[in-house]
């Protein structure tokens, strides 16, 4: 039975000193680094936004970052300009250990729907074709980690669960932004809920 490790969105922006830094978020690195050789396959989900993405609060007259809005009929929180194709910020962090990822699915390229989950964007509309990449590699078994908790990482855990994988959630080697005090907490509480194992 194949085991595989979903590294989530370890990108420059996310990081300390990122335009969306996740406090600690450098705390993963290593972590993950020490831990790929135990898995039959690694891949990697990386955000990757059009520069006029509608999640982006410079793109919304009078708006500013951490407002709420509905974006096509679903709630959206705007961000800062973050993870823009081509750009530094995009790219993964220098200090992650790349040789043993073997595919990365890109999220968040349409420019009108979020995309938190490395499986699906937030309305499900979509999908980035990793489900059925991991299935087709007989994976049965997920393990999530990265940037960040209340979010892109815990939204790919709860697709992979509802997508039929065993799933567990890295929290060791994985860090929230916490936007709201409790959020993390809130998180992980909703993933233990859905199924996924928390590690």
């Amino acid at each position: 039975m194949s085991t595989a490790l979903i590294i989530v969105d370890v990108q420059n922006d996310f990081l300390p000193g990122g335009a969306l830094a996740v406090p600690n978020g450098n705390e993963v690195i290593d972590e993950i680094n020490s831990i790929q050789d135990r898995y039959d396959l690694v891949v990697a989900t990386q955000d990757w936004h059009p520069a006029n993405h509608a999640s982006f609060a410079s793109n919304h007259a009078g708006k500013r970052v951490g407002d709420r809005i509905e974006l096509h009929g679903l709630p959206q929180i705007l961000w800062p300009d973050h993870c823009v194709q081509g750009t530094a910020g995009a790219a993964f962090s220098p200090s992650l250990s790349a040789n043993g990822i073997e595919a990365i699915f890109r999220k968040g390229t349409n420019q009108q729907i979020d995309s938190y989950s490395g499986f699906f964007d937030n309305g499900h509309r979509k999908c980035t074709g990793l489900g059925d990449y991991l299935k087709g590699r007989g994976v049965r078994v997920v393990h999530v980690a990265g940037l960040a908790t209340d979010y892109c990482v815990k939204f790919t855990a709860l697709d992979a669960k509802q997508l039929g994988f065993e799933t567990h959630l890295l929290k060791r080697a994985s860090r929230g932004v916490n936007l709201q005090s409790g959020d993390v907490e809130r998180a992980i509480t909703d993933m233990r809920a859905k199924g996924v194992i928390i590690d």
